[in-house]
């Protein structure tokens, strides 16, 4: 699933290309994409005409707000990325007729919405299990749909106080914390691995259990991981490309996620992958080690 990374990414090309343009039209073969309105063609009428006055992120979601008091928000999902350039609609299939990824990688070719531009370009989400989310939302509409989401962990202001604060109003184990995006917002199952592998903490570890040592480590490595991932332009293990269809780089700094039985990089042993909740969580046993019961300390004390 793209993460805040990967979503920041496509927030800034966005904002290169298709800033101040204006929507001519809008195409799907899988309406079920577009929630609010829930009729395509109120969304289709909604939509034509408007122009892109701003594009930000929160959380892992994209947020284009254009003329008329309207925001666009694409939410990517587990396979979703959004791309741009030109098709051609060849025996009921779209073609890229600029070449290189778009029309080379089949991670690319999977597309189920599509807006036209003023400026001939195309803006397409390509979307292999079509689970991706767009809605067409008014400013108190939109404010309410993203309220419960966390604070930002690239933000300034999120100092290392506020994320101390954060998790003392919080329960249970510490890559789920990481996780829930009403606590922290944009950080998922890749970047929680990393972040606190480079931290020495088990995933299991209680955020309770957590000293202020460990606090500091990993709030110091969630914000370098981040910062790596978006100059690296993100993790593309799975599906997510970037605006023009290439691949991240960020595998070439990627440590512990999905290399379960590959040697730890800082000492040797095997990394391990363990299940917890619905996900996974990847880690080294020597190097993030969870202290027996009797010797843990609640910082919230």
């Amino acid at each position: 699933m793209p993460e805040l990374p990967e979503v920041e990414i496509i927030v800034r090309d966005l904002k290169k290309h298709i800033l101040g343009r204006k929507i001519e039209d809008v195409w799907s073969d899988w309406r079920k994409m577009v929630k609010t309105p829930g009729d395509f063609e109120e969304f289709k009428k909604e939509i034509k005409g408007k122009k892109t006055e701003n594009i930000r992120r929160r959380g892992k979601n994209i947020l284009i707000d254009l003329s008329g008091n309207k925001t666009l928000l694409i939410h990517q999902k587990l396979t979703g990325h959004l791309l741009l350039g030109k098709w051609v609609k060849e025996n009921n299939k779209w073609r890229s007729v600029i070449p290189g990824p778009l029309s080379e990688d089949p991670k690319n070719r999977f597309l189920h919405l599509m807006f036209w531009l003023d400026n001939g370009k195309m803006l397409a989400l390509s979307d292999l299990r079509k689970f991706a989310k767009v809605e067409l939302l008014d400013k108190e509409t939109l404010k309410n749909e993203i309220s419960s989401l966390g604070p930002e962990p690239l933000e300034k202001d999120f100092t290392f106080e506020k994320f101390k604060e954060t998790l003392r109003q919080t329960q249970g184990k510490i890559k789920q914390v990481l996780m829930d995006q009403t606590i922290i917002a944009g950080i998922g199952n890749i970047y929680s691995d990393e972040i606190l592998w480079t931290a020495k903490i088990h995933p299991f570890k209680g955020v309770g259990e957590l000293n202020e040592k460990d606090l500091k480590r990993i709030y110091k490595a969630m914000r370098e991981i981040l910062k790596i991932a978006i100059k690296l332009r993100g993790e593309s293990i799975s599906d997510f490309r970037d605006l023009i269809g290439n691949k991240g780089y960020f595998d070439k700094a990627r440590k512990v996620y999905q290399r379960e039985g590959e040697k730890c990089i800082r000492c040797g042993t095997k990394i391990k992958r363990v299940k917890l909740g619905d996900r996974s969580a990847h880690y080294c046993p020597k190097c993030q080690k969870l202290c027996p019961v009797g010797n843990r300390r609640d910082f919230r004390d």
